[in-house]
């Protein structure tokens, strides 16, 4: 659709006839939505990441044996992967059958929530093993809460959006993404030059407690966005039909299972790309830092430079996938990702701070971005509306739980292979993602309800 609001036909499961329903299009308004949401979940994932890499290992886990810490607090950052399933496969549920704006609505106070609330956590020191585990609980939250955003946002982000332009718009969920990631390293650039005394007893809870501003304001827009009417015309359905699409308004997940397991398939695999995003953004922090030696100030740093040129990039290759199909651009991002990623963490470990961030601002802000910019719409399109909330969520979000693991499970290989072995481990990642997506149907240029079928 071109126009901001029109009429479209869609299916009524509870009755024989196709009704005529209004559609409400506000797609900056719903990019701006979605900006905003994925700017909260993703500062609060990546200062949670920053502290996991640099410093939770010493504050919420028992001294002993350094590298055990490391590896457990890597863990916990990882256990939110986990979560992330339950999280898409709930608030999916809710975004299907009852509406887009009420999940988001809900992922939005959760994520604020627990977000705020590690900022309060006592420590290891304090109150012991309880101490891990109230971080375990919030973390699972954070988790439950990010499941259901990626998906949700892209889905209303993408039914708001004008036909020959789904990319570009719904690129604003990974926008919102670097957006957060550059917010997160600067909020915590001038805490990490405190001494480390004051560090380790308040300066780290700052950032966490800094989320809830976003909140509020991301909480307002989205009470100011409507609900999307995105659902496909459908013909006269035959009584079976009828009851299976029925079984699809209150249980979406039965209806992805039964007729779509396919397509949650090839997401579940094509999002293995992300190896090379938690590999470099967490992993790279704690092997440059903890291993190598180079100050954190400047790590955190190279990744916020990274994370600011993808801002410009990624809407620019979400325009190009609207022009030439999302297909090419994500393969194109695959190979150079790999490539800039080994360079990196060979310029990282000759302590080439220059070449390294030459390697980091090409590997996130240019390459890493076209996936970025491509895959929240590449995704929802190989759904139908009624069910493609939960579709993309389920796929997704199982997905990511390896996704999740990489940092600790890159730092238990790095003990043994080095560096080298855990490019072979991204890497590995990024080919059976690219196997994914090059057999997958290019659907940048069908139509919006025609999508899925």
């Amino acid at each position: 659709m071109t126009h901001n609001s029109g009429r479209v036909l869609a299916a009524n499961p509870n009755e024989d006839s196709t009704t005529l329903v209004t559609v409400h299009q506000t797609p900056k308004k719903a990019a701006l939505a979605s900006l905003l949401g994925s700017t909260l979940e993703y500062y609060d994932f990546v200062i949670y990441g920053t502290a996991a890499a640099l410093f939770f290992n010493k504050l919420f886990f028992p001294e002993g044996n350094a590298v055990v810490a490391m590896i457990a607090s890597l863990a916990s950052f990882g256990v939110a992967y986990v979560a992330r399933p339950i999280g898409g496969l709930v608030m999916g549920h809710i975004g299907d059958s009852i509406g887009r704006k009420k999940a988001l609505m809900i992922t939005l106070v959760v994520m604020g929530i627990a977000s705020v609330s590690i900022g309060l956590l006592p420590t290891y020191g304090q109150v012991g093993i309880w101490a891990t585990v109230l971080l375990f609980v919030c973390r699972i939250a954070q988790g439950f809460s990010a499941g259901a955003e990626s998906a949700g946002a892209s889905t209303m982000t993408m039914e708001h959006s004008p036909e020959g332009r789904r990319g570009l718009f719904t690129s604003s969920v990974m926008i919102g993404c670097a957006v957060g990631n550059v917010l997160a390293g600067l909020v915590f650039m001038p805490f990490l030059a405190l001494p480390e005394e004051q560090l380790m007893a308040w300066g780290w809870r700052i950032p966490f407690l800094l989320s809830a501003v976003v909140l509020a304001v991301a909480y307002y827009i989205r009470t100011e966005l409507e609900e999307p009417e995105a659902v496909a015309a459908e013909a006269e359905q035959e009584e079976e039909e009828s009851s299976e699409l029925q079984l699809a308004e209150y249980a979406p997940a039965v209806e992805v299972l039964k007729f779509h397991v396919g397509k949650v398939a090839r997401v579940f695999f094509t999002t293995w790309f992300s190896f090379a995003q938690t590999g470099m953004n967490v992993y790279a922090m704690s092997y440059a830092t903890q291993v190598v030696g180079i100050a954190r100030p400047t790590v955190v740093m190279t990744l916020i430079v990274g994370n600011a040129i993808s801002i410009v990039f990624i809407p620019i290759w979400a325009w190009l996938s609207d022009k030439y199909g999302r297909k090419p651009i994500l393969l194109f991002a695959a190979v150079f990702t790999c490539l800039t990623f080994w360079a990196f963490f060979s310029a990282a470990n000759a302590e080439n701070i220059p070449m390294m961030m030459i390697w980091c601002g090409l590997n996130q802000g240019v390459f890493y971005a076209a996936w970025n910019g491509v895959w929240t719409i590449f995704f929802p399109e190989m759904f139908p509306a009624k069910v493609r909330y939960t579709g993309m969520a389920m796929g997704n979000q199982l997905g990511l739980i390896l996704v999740g693991f990489t940092p600790a499970i890159a730092t238990a290989i790095e003990a043994r292979y080095h560096w080298v072995g855990v490019a072979v481990y991204v890497t590995f990642g990024l080919v059976v993602a690219g196997i994914a997506i090059a057999t997958a149907k290019e659907t940048a240029f069908t139509k919006l309800e025609d999508l899925g079928k």
